[in-house]
């Protein structure tokens, strides 16, 4: 794997047309992770939390953070962190705390109900790893490339940002 793409790429037929089709590929999988995790949670009948809210006990696990460290960590990708926390807790699958430092912060982790909820998107990644891997869709190797691609994509945008400001 070529770390990186020769300047010449760009002038390349197709390379252009190919980062398109990357960055819609990335937009559709990201909608498709929360359809996917949405229909987990009503096949069962259990539509009191969305999947926006799912993915979000997920990634917290168990760990306890701050609303601003939910995006800072890349916990939550949404732009309305409040309101899910807000719903999370009323609905009992988040404890929040003001911090003793700073009032105006409040510390966030699941509660049992919450950690619950994180098993389960646990468990349906899972599956969904055994039947990728199962079938041959994707492998280690696979997912190593692809991983470091999307990281340095990640880096870039991100670069490109704070180079803005």
């Amino acid at each position: 794997m070529t770390m990186q793409a020769p300047l010449q790429d760009l002038s390349r037929p197709g390379f252009l047309q190919g980062y398109i089709e990357t960055l819609g590929l990335v937009e559709r999988l990201h909608r498709l992770l929360l359809d996917v995790i949405k229909d987990e949670f009503e096949r069962t009948a259990e539509a009191e939390i969305n999947a926006v809210q799912a993915l979000l006990l997920f990634n917290v696990g168990a760990n306890e953070v701050t609303a601003g460290e939910l995006k800072s960590r890349g916990y939550y990708q949404g732009s309305n962190v409040s309101y899910n926390l807000k719903k999370l807790v009323e609905l009992g699958y988040m404890h929040h705390e003001r911090s003793e430092v700073d009032r105006r912060s409040v510390r966030v982790r699941l509660t049992e109900r919450g950690e619950a909820v994180r098993d389960r998107v646990a468990d349906l990644f899972r599956r969904h790893a055994e039947g990728m891997a199962g079938r041959g869709i994707l492998g280690l190797e696979g997912l190593e490339d692809m991983n470091a691609l999307l990281k340095r994509m990640e880096r870039y945008w991100g670069d490109q940002i704070r180079y803005i400001y």
